[in-house]
């Protein structure tokens, strides 16, 4: 998979484990080896610490947070005290303890059946294996020492190798597993190295000091390349160089089709040091903020002035243009250590987003008052995730008007006007779609989940994931009803999910008429240029000729066709 666009040509940097085998031995100390264990604990929060500090400079709040969970994991007693009482119980060293419990917890977590659960395997491994290395004097790889022109080859990049990559030096990596929402993908998107993953074999493949090249627009590796191939894909990336000064120039224009019609390009935000990229790439608003960064990596919730801080922080950089605030959505699938959340089945279909917020009002008062509060300082849409019944939209809406009206018996300022809209993420609420435009002030299309939930197929599951069909016709006439709903109230649509910056679904979200595109910051100088030479007229035509057709495969060949797509 392409996970990060753009062409790397160095010699291949293998990006090895080290060996951390060790002999499992009786020891008359237990004291003494539990000592062993937290010196390790603490040299590994150190350099987690410099880590973390490392990424906040280079890639911001959002994917530092990554590490404030890898650091909660070194203090937390469920994983510490088992290593601790099978020490001093069974008589062991403690590297013998510390890998016996690290792989009970990341077995238990891999067998899970959701995306974000899995990732926690991940996390207990990264930082369980740095703890290792310490007990077992071993060098733990450093990829922020690499100071000469490389490509990364790698099983998988963990959280901590990449974000210490050196751009400079680092043109790219490819890895043997991993996807494009795997956090090495998402950090490599912002970092802009090009990344192919999920090769499965290039470890076997691709020795040391080799030259190779890595396509991260097409998703190909290319190990000892030919002359010829080297000279071919320098000529490739010196085009997508010219392609990047290009975009460049449409950084300050609006986004507007050949015909001259504007669409609205905004970015999915997590944190409000992501929004220097959204205008440093052109954006046009802000058309998701992930609120739920906030809450996480923390070991209590965040008060009100926390996060007044943060809503006002975004919309006084954003100026006049619209901000999309999502409130919490969390739960479930995306756990907070500090919060009693039951386990579930089924998470991704649980007690979550609106469901825990309307039950735990304590929660969701706090935040609508400071997003309230912040609504004096710009162009503030209020936006309520995982809506599936009107009564649902209903109750949330009613405790924001209690909210406002609180904050204004108290004699505190609030924006007199602003537009509370929904997320549109489950099938029931798309078919229904026109009962709900006549109550909200806008949707936005969450595709990630609205495609998971109409295919039956978790999107992270490698058996299932040819279901995972944004072109579906399903699809495309579940977003036709919310569209057409929502312009027949006289209200805008939009789209948060990946979908939105996907090259084949921007003409047919164009012919559909959606009014608002957001996506990652990167992506929105190439959909601009892309939009720009594309007729919003024409593509409108061929609409009823695609919503009519069987298969995702129909779609994506018209869609090339029609636009001369290679």
């Amino acid at each position: 998979m392409a996970a990060s666009s753009g062409i790397a040509i160095a010699k291949v940097y293998r990006l090895e484990a080290p060996d951390l085998s060790y002999n499992k031995t009786e020891v008359n100390n237990p004291e003494q080896e539990v000592k062993r264990l937290h010196d390790a604990l603490d040299i590994s929060k150190q350099e987690l610490e410099k880590i973390k500090d490392h990424t906040k400079k280079s890639l911001g709040d959002e994917h530092a947070e990554i590490f404030s969970a890898h650091l909660l994991v070194l203090s937390d007693p469920e994983l510490i005290k088992p290593i601790e009482d099978k020490i001093k119980a069974d008589n062991v060293n403690a590297e013998a303890a510390l890998d016996e419990t690290a792989n009970m917890f990341i077995d238990m977590f891999k067998g899970m059946d959701n995306e974000y659960m899995r990732e926690r395997a991940a996390d207990i491994q990264d930082v369980t294996k740095r703890v290792m290395a310490h007990l077992l004097n071993v060098t733990f790889p450093d990829p922020a020492l690499i100071n000469e022109e490389v490509v990364i080859v790698a099983d998988d990049l963990t959280p901590s190798d990449t974000a210490q990559l050196n751009k400079q030096f680092v043109k790219g990596f490819t890895t043997d597993i991993g996807g494009r929402t795997s956090h090495s993908a998402i950090m490599a998107r912002s970092l802009e190295i090009p990344a192919v993953v999920g090769t499965k074999e290039i470890t076997n493949k691709a020795e040391k000091d080799v030259m190779i090249i890595v396509d991260g627009i097409d998703g190909d590796v290319i190990i000892d390349p030919s002359s010829d191939e080297i000279n071919k894909y320098e000529q490739k990336q010196q085009e997508f160089e010219k392609k990047k000064q290009e975009w460049a120039k449409l950084k300050d224009e609006a986004t507007v089709t050949s015909e001259g019609e504007h669409v609205e390009l905004a970015a999915n935000i997590g944190t409000p040091e992501d929004v220097e990229g959204v205008l440093n790439n052109g954006g046009e608003g802000v058309g998701l903020y992930r609120t739920e960064f906030l809450y996480m990596g923390k070991n209590q919730l965040p008060t009100e002035d926390e996060q007044y801080e943060a809503y006002s922080s975004v919309l006084k950089q954003m100026g006049d243009k619209p901000v999309v605030v999502r409130t919490l959505d969390i739960g479930g699938d995306k756990e907070l250590d500090y919060l009693d959340l039951p386990d579930e089945m089924n998470p991704f279909l649980g007690y979550r987003a609106i469901r825990l917020c309307l039950e735990r009002d304590d929660i969701f008062r706090v935040q609508l008052r400071a997003l309230l509060r912040a609504s004096i300082h710009g162009n503030l849409k209020i936006m309520f995730p995982m809506i599936a019944t009107l009564q649902e939209f209903r109750e949330a809406k009613a405790i924001l008007n209690e909210e406002k009206q609180n904050l204004i018996d108290e004699g505190k300022e609030v924006a007199e006007a602003f537009e509370v809209g929904m997320m549109v993420e489950i099938p029931a609420t798309a078919v229904i779609a026109r009962q709900f435009a006549k109550e909200v002030d806008f949707f936005s299309i969450g595709t990630n989940d609205l495609i998971q939930y109409t295919m039956a197929a978790d999107r992270m599951n490698e058996r299932v994931s040819y279901l995972y069909q944004p072109y579906n016709p399903a699809i495309l006439n579940l977003i036709n009803n919310v569209i057409e709903a929502a312009h027949a109230e006289g209200k805008w649509a939009g789209m948060c999910g990946e979908m939105a910056g996907d090259e084949i679904a921007i003409p047919i979200l164009l012919g559909l008429g959606l009014d608002e595109f957001s996506m990652s910051a990167t992506s929105i100088l190439p959909a601009r240029t892309q939009i720009k030479d594309l007729s919003k007229q024409e593509l409108a035509s061929f609409k009823s000729e695609i919503l009519s057709m069987g298969t995702s495969e129909e779609v994506v060949q018209f869609v090339k066709e029609k636009t001369n797509q290679s």
